[in-house]
């Protein structure tokens, strides 16, 4: 391999968490940083999803990094243009150290030279140190339907929407009603001529209490920093508080009580309420946020079936029951595959094992953030750092400050690598999977992109954001390998 360059870190993904990264490290006084970043612009989720509709259902001022506030957000809850071009700021300064158009073929772990060598489609280069900002959220999924491939007009998923379809007056059939199809089918029964909505399970689903800011507000938060910051800390407080519902049985079912009684406010039919009312504890499944959901749903336009999809026989669905249903674009609302994230195949550690193959048959860091036999390597948004009820800047933030944190540790120790020691990476795990044991995630009553395929939830983190950020407010060396520079351990 010929090597075009050396850096000290070496940082995945352009998204929130590759851009946060870069920022601290700039900040902190460690210039010596590449972003690679396969496609021509930055932004990650906030860049790939531009389906109409597309917005955060976490608040703003929350949704952001705390080192790089916003004063003037246009709306309470983000769109998508709107966090797109905060994100675009926050890269303008970094802009000279990110590697555009330079999607990663394989990240291999030198062991002889304590290097990585990145082969990506533009350059190869090695670093000292890598990390991974690639989420789980990037390769879209498909379900597995008979004859799909025979459709032969328009079809795309929500997270690589055709804008070049003119989707006015024609039949168009939704597959799939998670997070993203809430927000793009409200839009799309404003134009179809007729719209048909698949769903396998009726999500949770409260209104959201959007609403424009006020230019009073963002003058204030402009002239007063310290004002966002307050509203920053309350907001990030009512959604702690929140976690209650997923812990507390009776007060999930208050929860419930709530979710439903909107559910009936919106939609007068029995029929379809009973479609639209979920078998299951609310949060075992993430929970949607929407105020015009339902109202689409009940319009003459709109049908929702519940039946399953038998097969596809060119621009007919064909459902269990026999029924059959024309339609001329097909639009799939089916999420990602978060336990297989797809960044994992192409990072090769010690002795030349990926880390899908390390993650077979499931996933698991130390702190979500560090694995055995992966020297030098760090995952932001890795295994069991997703949340159900806060924001993820939030959590990313918090490895962002734990990762500084191991860069000291081997400064102060002299050492080329640090690594977890694989007893406590396995002792990590244990306990939070006792942790998860009892949830609602695992004993909810639903199946969701949470659990892998053995039913183990390697996603979610089992308690309160806070608590994560105390568990990594301090890196304690005794949970770390650090080899020095005579390859002697310290």
């Amino acid at each position: 391999m010929s090597i075009e360059r050396h850096v000290r870190v070496a940082i995945l993904g352009a998204g929130f968490a590759g851009l946060g990264m870069a920022a601290q490290l700039e900040r902190h006084g460690i210039p010596d940083f590449l972003v690679v970043e396969r496609a021509q612009e930055v932004g990650g989720t906030w860049r790939d999803n531009t389906y109409p509709g597309a917005a955060c259902d976490i608040r703003s001022d929350l949704y952001s990094f705390s080192f790089a506030p916003k004063p003037d957000w246009a709306f309470r809850y983000g769109r998508q243009p709107e966090i797109l071009e905060y994100l675009r700021g926050v890269a303008e300064p970094l802009r000279s150290r990110i590697l555009f158009g330079a999607e990663l073929l394989s990240a291999d772990w030198d062991e002889d030279a304590a290097v990585w060598r990145l082969r990506t489609a533009r350059k190869t280069f090695t670093a000292d140190l890598l990390v991974s900002g690639g989420g789980p959220l990037i390769e879209p999924t498909w379900p597995d339907i008979r004859g799909l491939d025979s459709f032969a007009g328009p079809r795309f998923h929500s997270a690589r929407w055709r804008h070049d379809v003119d989707l006015t007056g024609r039949r168009v059939t939704v597959i799939g009603t998670g997070a993203s199809a809430i927000q793009f089918v409200p839009e799309l029964q404003k134009v179809a001529g007729r719209l048909t909505v698949f769903q396998r399970t009726a999500p949770w689903i409260i209104p959201r209490a959007d609403a424009p800011t006020s230019a009073r507000r963002r003058r204030l938060f402009a002239r007063i920093p310290r004002l966002q910051r307050a509203s920053r800390d309350w907001v990030f407080l009512m959604a702690e508080a929140r976690f209650a519902g997923f812990r507390v049985k009776p007060i999930g079912r208050v929860f419930e009580a709530v979710a439903r009684r909107f559910l009936r406010s919106e939609v007068k039919d029995p029929a379809l309420r009973a479609k639209l009312t979920p078998d299951f504890r609310i949060g075992c499944k993430r929970i949607l946020i929407s105020s015009d959901y339902y109202r689409a749903l009940t319009q003459p336009n709109v049908e929702l079936v519940t039946e399953r999809i038998a097969s596809i026989e060119g621009s007919t669905i064909v459902g269990v029951d026999g029924g059959r249903r024309e339609f001329d674009v097909l639009i799939a609302g089916t999420g990602f595959d978060a336990t297989h994230p797809p960044i994992a195949p192409l990072i090769h550690g010690r002795g030349g094992v990926s880390l899908a193959d390390r993650w077979s048959p499931h996933m698991g860091a130390l702190r979500g953030t560090t694995v055995q036999d992966f020297p030098n390597l760090f995952l932001l948004v890795g295994p069991n750092t997703a949340l159900g009820h806060n924001s993820i800047i939030y959590m990313i933030e918090s490895q962002l400050d734990y990762v500084l944190q191991a860069l000291r540790l081997m400064d102060v120790a002299g050492a080329r690598t640090i690594e977890p020691r694989p007893e406590a990476q396995a002792a990590y795990n244990l306990r939070l999977q006792r942790e998860l044991a009892g949830a609602v995630w695992s004993t909810g009553g639903c199946a969701s992109y949470y659990l892998d395929e053995g039913g183990r939830n390697t996603t979610l983190w089992p308690h309160r954001a806070a608590a994560y950020r105390a568990a990594v407010r301090r890196i304690d060396p005794a949970e770390y390998l650090l080899e020095g520079a005579s390859r002697q351990r310290v």
